[in-house]
């Protein structure tokens, strides 16, 4: 068959040609187009970083404008240094001297890699109760606050000397019983409503309200006589008398939402687990929304006034179950995992793990320590009855019963040691002539034969004359095996010595309402420890009303005084002596069986990167409104958020 090129033909090459040629111009137009809109991105977001960074300035300058102006109102004489006050009495500082909150993230920024993105996912191992400020009574409520709300100034983990976060300057008296803060100007809560003073001043009468339910809280702010506002950004407290921890307590309040919180009742509040707003980097997707049994998320704060942090979320789960929860840091679903000692050790011979996860185990000045509390009256409808532990004697023996040494050996794998009282391992605060109770079952005997406690019958059980058994009901948070096995450790050291325990395993919501109430006879539980410990808050017999935190309803009027005394000592020296005395009363009377200080151990994913050691700890404090100098480089990102 003939092959023919006709007009035809010729005419329908050339426009194939023209439209391939068109195809071609337009995609190098397209590309640079796009180079041009990839060019003015990076112009955009470098403007928008130019643009924040001027804000930061122009709100540090328009603090220092302000404060001048209001110094030079009071009569306050300006030099070339504004006269500043340190953390003592009438301690003077320079501008610079105050610390930078973010000194550590600033520094991060500079790391090669630096990037901010991805989510910081971690578990709780419980079930969440609250997380309206002030009604907390528990760490995770807390960690969650601290993301959240900001106080007047922080510690900071690396020189553990106090820096500005809401607050930019302090000034004491020469007495040290008052205490003014100028404010930062320029901040804004998540909603977009300026903070000032009168948000200080509001926190600080919603709590001493007593229709609120922060006998925590109100404990520590009993001595302050007044605070009285000067303008929008200067606030003064005034104590009744001098308070060591006076400065501590105040810089350390979770600022209040004004305009928000004064919509509620105290009833309201009380009653609402989920009500959180603040002026931190992160927020609640809505203030008053959260409900218990809801997993917890906070989103970036776009309103914040300080350096944004490098994580765009938080999340936090409440899986008790210690299989799963590792399973889950195998599975890269969450980034930390707090692991029990008998796991520490073989996690980290794992290659799976070690081959993407750090491991960490320090004890910490905020660690703590476990105890069982013994209350000494239970609360039986409108009134009170004593229970065996009312006697010194008896709890001494409960003490010489269990074998602490053994406990930290076998249960934590040498992670722990036997805690000698209430205060921070190393601490001054402890008399140094003390030593854990010892282990003494023949010792613990005798006591409990002069208290009148002998297994009269033969049963293998102790009675009192009247033929009443010692038993009693150990109450504690349910849910974690590793619990279990210490509250088991602790019911066979007790048997062996004629004591019958009964275990009662019960939620954390049902178990904090135990502990206020009184329903107890005794329980096992933790508390964290401070720089400075305050043991006002557990011990003084004030606390066991109101529902105080002395939920073992242990009254010692000479303990009362000593720490009173403590608490009003101004040398810090002279300070450290009184609160050996506390100690020393402590450790004879014996309110808590001291069990165990135990180190911090946990695995942290190894894509975060910049995790260093510290004075607390490490270089980022849960608990604290500490900032994330911690980041993940954008090519080992895992979770993106929607934008």
């Amino acid at each position: 068959m003939e092959n023919r090129f006709g007009i035809k033909d010729f005419f329908t090459y050339i426009l194939l040609f023209a439209i391939i040629a068109l195809v071609v111009i337009a995609m190098k137009q397209f590309d640079r187009q796009y180079q041009e809109i990839r060019k003015l991105q990076g112009q955009t977001s470098s403007l928008t970083n130019d643009l924040n960074n001027i804000r930061r300035e122009s709100s540090s300058l328009a603090d220092e404008v302000g404060r001048l102006r209001e110094d030079i109102r009071a009569g306050i004489k300006v030099s070339g240094v504004t006269p500043q006050a340190g953390d003592g009495p009438g301690d003077a500082k320079s501008a610079t001297e105050f610390g930078d909150m973010f000194a550590s993230l600033r520094n991060a920024e500079k790391i090669p890699g630096f990037a901010r993105g991805d989510w910081l996912v971690e578990n709780f191992g419980t079930s969440l109760g609250r997380i309206t400020p002030y009604i907390t009574t528990d760490v995770y409520g807390s960690i969650v606050q601290a993301k959240v709300t900001e106080t007047l100034a922080m510690r900071d983990p690396a020189t553990l000397e106090f820096v500005p976060v809401l607050a930019t300057r302090w000034q004491k008296s020469a007495d040290g019983k008052t205490i003014t803060f100028d404010l930062r100007r320029g901040v804004t809560f998540s909603d977009g409503v300026p903070f000032t003073s009168a948000d200080v001043k509001f926190t600080f009468d919603w709590i001493m309200n007593s229709q609120v339910d922060a006998p925590r809280v109100r404990s520590y702010l009993d001595k302050i006589d007044s605070v009285e506002v000067d303008g929008d950004y200067r606030v003064s407290f005034k104590f009744k008398e001098f308070v060591f921890n006076g400065f501590e307590t105040v810089a350390g309040l979770n600022i209040l939402a004004k305009h928000f919180y004064e919509k509620f009742t105290p009833r309201e509040f009380n009653e609402n687990p989920g009500l959180l707003i603040g002026t931190g980097p992160y927020r609640m997707a809505t203030p008053d929304g959260w409900r218990p049994g809801t997993r917890v998320e906070l989103s970036r704060n776009e309103r914040y006034w300080g350096v944004q942090p490098p994580f765009d979320r938080l999340v936090y789960y409440e899986v008790q179950d210690d299989v799963v929860e590792e399973t889950m840091f195998r599975n890269r679903e969450i980034d930390r995992l707090a692991s029990t000692p008998e796991s520490f050790g073989k996690l980290k011979d794992d290659p799976a793990i070690i081959s993407r996860a750090k491991p960490f185990s320090f004890y910490s000045p905020l660690g703590g320590y476990t105890y069982l509390g013994w209350n000494q009256r239970r609360k039986d409808g409108d009134t009170f009855i004593p229970t065996p532990f009312a006697d010194k004697r008896v709890r001494q023996a409960m003490t010489m019963m269990i074998d602490r040494q053994r406990m930290a050996q076998e249960l934590w794998f040498g992670f722990a040691k036997p805690a000698v009282g209430p205060f921070a391992v190393d601490s001054p605060q402890n008399d140094p002539s003390l030593e854990p109770w010892p282990y003494d079952p023949e010792r613990a005997g005798k006591l409990l034969e002069e208290a009148g406690w002998s297994d009269r019958n033969r049963d293998g059980v102790r009675e009192s004359e009247a033929g009443q058994p010692l038993q009693f009901k150990l109450s504690y948070p349910a849910g974690n095996p590793f619990t279990d096995r210490i509250v088991l450790f602790i019911k066979d050291a007790y048997a062996k010595q004629g004591v019958k325990v009964e275990l009662d395993a019960v939620d954390w919501p049902i178990f904090l309402k135990k502990l206020d109430s009184r329903d107890f006879e005794a329980c096992t539980l933790a508390w964290t420890t401070s720089i400075e410990t305050d043991t006002n808050q557990i011990f003084h017999s004030d606390q066991t009303k109101d529902n105080g935190d002395n939920f073992v309803n242990y009254v010692n009027p000479e303990l009362d005084r000593a720490i009173e005394k403590a608490r009003a000592t101004v040398d810090d020296a002279e300070r450290m002596k009184a609160w050996q005395a506390v100690h020393r009363i402590i450790w004879e009377d014996q309110p808590y069986t001291f069990l165990l200080n135990r180190m911090s151990l946990q695995f942290i994913d190894s894509r975060i990167q910049n995790i260093e050691k510290s004075k607390m700890g490490l270089n980022y404090v849960w608990q604290e409104p500490s900032p994330f100098p911690w980041f993940v480089p954008a090519d080992q990102q895992l979770r993106k958020s929607q934008p």
